[in-house]
């Protein structure tokens, strides 16, 4: 990622984060319209998983320059969800539902500059996942 881009995260994250409650759940339910397979994966508090998950964005937003301190946490999260049934496939439905839900809660602001810089932090996030998971499940 560049640094121009690394800052149209953050900057864009904070126009997100007034309204986390409602970002989460726009996310929520347009992953379930998405996948409606993946709707069992998740057990216990929608609104809970909607803060833990606006949490886990809000510290990978802000480490965006300095990768190298959150790879191990992001490692981790990768492995653990091995366990939850999440398959590979399902960081391609992740990413459309994440994109879709910041430019409904971005509205202009979602120009095609911010989206593509969110592509590419969401790349790079999912990518590291993906590999802790495979070896989980080798």
């Amino acid at each position: 990622m560049t640094p121009r881009q690394i800052e149209l995260v953050k900057s864009s994250w904070q126009k997100v984060l007034p309204i986390s409650d409602t970002a989460a759940e726009l996310f929520y339910g347009k992953l379930f319209a998405m996948e409606p397979a993946v709707k069992p994966l998740f057990k216990g508090d929608m609104k809970e998983q909607g803060r833990k998950l606006m949490a886990m964005i809000t510290t990978a937003v802000a480490a965006l320059d300095r990768l190298d301190q959150i790879v191990p946490a992001v490692q981790d999260l990768g492995r653990r969800h091995v366990k939850y049934g999440v398959k590979d496939a399902h960081y391609d439905t992740v990413a459309g539902a994440l994109i879709w839900t910041l430019g409904q809660g971005l509205g202009e602001a979602f120009t095609e500059d911010v989206k593509q810089s969110w592509v590419a932090a969401y790349a790079v996030l999912a990518t590291t996942m993906k590999e802790a998971a495979a070896t989980v499940a080798a």
